[in-house]
């Protein structure tokens, strides 16, 4: 016995929308046409999968069992399907993501502009906020955060490791006020504090052998950007709490130096993350695709 998916893809509908009415108007042909593909079907089968009465059609026994069976089969059909599709077509239109600045210096090179290159016909619009919003009530296409930032009823596609945290600062600084050498030395320093979009400012955070704690540290200067932070930074301002991305070639070069390395924890990286929806768009699609590219080959340069 074999059921064309025309007829499977009836059945289903049938099941679901309660008669062949509706069913016929959702798959787009006559009720007439849809009866006589279910009934071809169970004439080949030699069973009824619905029991029809005047006022009502539903699912026999032997219908359930076929629909609990045949359900998830077709639309793992339908997904391979649109997945095929979605690479065959060209990506055109508008890309809109939300994220925060820092993240943008992030990810700007090695997957945006790669990602614009591989899809000439795509626009990508970038919305930084330092805040955290409905992406989707908000007609973005995508975000990308760190992952303890990512909603929890979000798609979530990892795109880098972990964050390691780096507190620095200028030589000229520590010539003058030395260096700590535990967490709480840092009383003893100027410290310049970051204003988080919550409006709370960031309290420090520490790690070391299963114990963890967080300091509010002391300082006069307190910036929204990390950008500005590490400015302050490099003029001597005092020691910044920033990742070891942003500063590790002002370190490399001298301009900085890093202290208290053994006592700041990681913290999980960067994710994009975007509704969950049967249907991705192919303009997402290529993005998602290009994230897993990127990973496999930098876990590719780790392994080599």
């Amino acid at each position: 016995m074999r059921g064309s998916l025309a007829e499977l893809e009836a059945v289903l509908a049938v099941s679901v929308q309660g008669g062949f009415r509706a069913a016929a108007r959702e798959l787009g042909i006559s009720s007439s046409s849809l009866s006589q593909q279910i009934a071809a079907l169970e004439t080949r089968m030699g069973v009824r999968l619905f029991n029809r009465s005047t006022r009502s059609v539903v699912l026999s026994a032997a219908g359930e069992q076929f629909v609990a069976s045949v359900g998830p089969a077709l639309e793992a059909i339908r997904s391979a399907v649109e997945h095929v599709d979605e690479h065959r077509a060209e990506a055109k239109g508008t890309l809109r993501i939300n994220t925060s600045i820092g993240a943008t210096r992030m990810i700007l090179a090695p997957l945006i502009l790669e990602y614009m290159q591989r899809n000439p016909q795509m626009e990508v619009e970038i919305v930084t906020e330092a805040a955290l919003i409905d992406v989707n009530a908000k007609g973005f296409d995508a975000g990308i955060r760190i992952r303890e930032a990512v909603p929890p009823d979000m798609v979530v596609v990892p795109i880098g490791d972990n964050i390691l945290p780096a507190i620095v600062g200028s030589t000229a600084y520590f010539n003058r006020h030395g260096k700590p050498e535990v967490p709480a030395d840092l009383q003893k320093h100027t410290c310049i504090r970051a204003r988080m979009a919550s409006g709370a400012i960031y309290r420090w955070e520490f790690e070391r052998r299963g114990e963890s704690f967080a300091l509010d540290v002391p300082g006069k200067l307190v910036l929204d950007d990390s950008d500005l932070m590490l400015r302050a930074t490099l003029n001597g301002a005092g020691l910044a709490y920033l990742n070891e991305w942003q500063v590790k070639d002002h370190i490399a070069a001298g301009r900085l130096e890093q202290v208290l390395a053994d006592w700041t924890p990681p913290y999980p990286g960067l994710c994009l993350y975007y509704p969950g929806r049967r249907n991705i768009p192919a303009k997402l699609r290529r993005l998602v695709d290009l994230v897993h590219e990127v990973r496999q080959l930098s876990d590719m340069e780790r392994l080599s």
